[in-house]
């Protein structure tokens, strides 16, 4: 039976049906035809559905994930380097009495836009119910003003007049874990207070909170306190002395390139740290995890794609008749294969473009759908004591979006190559031979 259809079909000779040029519209229509799911091939149709759906959530995670973890590095860059100089210039031949002409000179150097001599302290903060170790910094009032991270989130009270308020600025959390408000009295107790015959004594003595801030960093906004400069060198017992100098340049990433202009500044024997050497580990260990997120979240990827694999072989077996008789009305070897391309690659192609466009959608609702969640669930999923900041952040990077489109595309392209290919050397006597 087979044999005649075979030489019926050969001795009528009829045109051919495949396409002048690839991907012509008879074969555009044909995988289309095998895109529609029909009720004898409702299993190949279910895999299908399947790798769709795999495709789409794998590269809706991948987005989720780099742009959330993005949004962390940068939330927490911006964070760092808004409370802390992006160089920190202290001395070592002798203390730092002339830090005012220090400060000075190095304000003068190309691209250092702020610099303020500071003093840095460790004390306990207490009031009559809740006490909390605190890192006490004194600064000027112009000095404060110009840390816009501060300056420009005042939740309550003022700046200014900083300088003979002889008070405190506060963090929001440190606000609320001590039930402090602004004109409170806040209590400090210092290790290094007054010498006398006896020994060294605790330094204690209270200040009214005059500003509180918060800056969304948890570790900071509950840690740090500000203290007008001249204050902090008569509680730290550092009176005409400055612990350092913090130096904010213009752009932070190219900071080796201020380090002999502000060396030659100084003229003298300090030692430099810049926020990459105090950060090093830290953010090492960010970019080591973002990595390895991106390449086992592929793999979710891999898995679908291979999923489009087991459907299209099912699918070449299914039709191999189909094919036998297209081979034999004159649809070439290279016209089978491009059909077949065709009907994996639309699947990959769809799941990529939904899996973009739900990974977009989130991505801009990261934090409203976080809030739900939380509410749902009754949980807190993103605690500010462990993950530093109070909001979940999601910063899309177009490079990451490229790649990962690009990887779903490229893995979803090649796992047609071998069912496509298996359907154009199909030969048409075997597959007809038993019809």
């Amino acid at each position: 039976m087979a044999d005649q259809m075979l030489e019926q079909a050969v001795i009528r000779k009829p045109p051919a049906v495949g396409p002048a040029m690839a991907f012509g519209t008879f074969e555009r229509m044909l995988a289309g035809r095998y895109l529609r799911a029909r009720r004898k091939e409702g299993f190949i149709s279910v895999i299908a559905g399947f790798s769709f759906l795999g495709i789409m959530l794998g590269v809706a995670t991948l987005i989720i994930v780099m742009a959330v973890m993005n949004g962390f590095r940068s939330e927490l860059l911006t964070k760092i380097l808004g409370m802390n100089g992006h160089m920190v210039v202290q001395p070592i031949d002798r203390v730092l009495d002339d830090y005012d002409e220090v400060a000075r000179r190095i304000a003068a150097v190309d691209g250092v836009r702020h610099v303020m001599p500071f003093v840095d302290g460790q004390a306990l903060a207490s009031t009559q119910t809740q006490n909390t170790g605190v890192v006490v910094r004194g600064l000027s009032e112009a000095s404060l003003k110009g840390l816009k991270a501060v300056a420009t989130n005042i939740r309550q009270g003022t700046l200014d007049g900083f300088d003979t308020a002889e008070g405190l600025a506060i963090g929001t959390r440190l606000a609320q874990q001590l039930g402090l408000s602004v004109g409170d009295k806040l209590t400090l107790v210092s290790p290094r207070g007054t010498v006398t015959p006896f020994g060294t004594t605790p330094r204690v003595k209270s200040y009214p909170v005059t500003a509180i801030f918060e800056i969304g960093m948890s570790e900071y906004d509950l840690a740090f306190v500000f203290m007008p400069i001249g204050e902090a060198q008569l509680y730290f017992n550092q009176e005409g002395l400055a612990t350092g100098i913090e130096v904010f340049v213009t752009d932070p990433d190219s900071i080796d390139s201020y380090r002999i202009g502000v060396t030659a500044a100084i003229d003298r024997q300090v030692y430099i740290s810049d926020w990459r050497q105090r950060n090093r580990s830290f953010f090492s260990a960010l970019e080591v995890e973002r990595n390895v997120m991106f390449l086992i979240l592929t793999l979710i990827v891999l898995v679908a794609a291979l999923n489009i694999v087991s459907g299209l072989i099912m699918l070449v077996k299914d039709k191999g008749r189909d094919i036998a008789v297209l081979r034999t009305m004159g649809a070439t070897r290279g016209a089978i294969m491009r059909v077949f391309f065709m009907t994996g690659a639309s699947i990959g192609t769809l799941g990529t473009l939904a899996g973009f466009l739900l990974g977009v959608l989130v991505c801009l609702n990261i934090e409203s759908i976080r809030q739900f969640t939380a509410r749902l669930t009754g949980t807190e999923l993103f605690s500010p004591e462990f993950y530093y900041l109070s909001q979940l952040p999601a910063e899309m990077a177009p490079v990451d979006v490229i790649a990962v489109v690009s990887i779903s595309l490229l893995l979803s392209f090649l796992a047609t190559l071998y069912p496509a290919w298996r359907a154009a050397r199909l030969d048409p006597v075997e597959a007809l031979r038993y019809e």
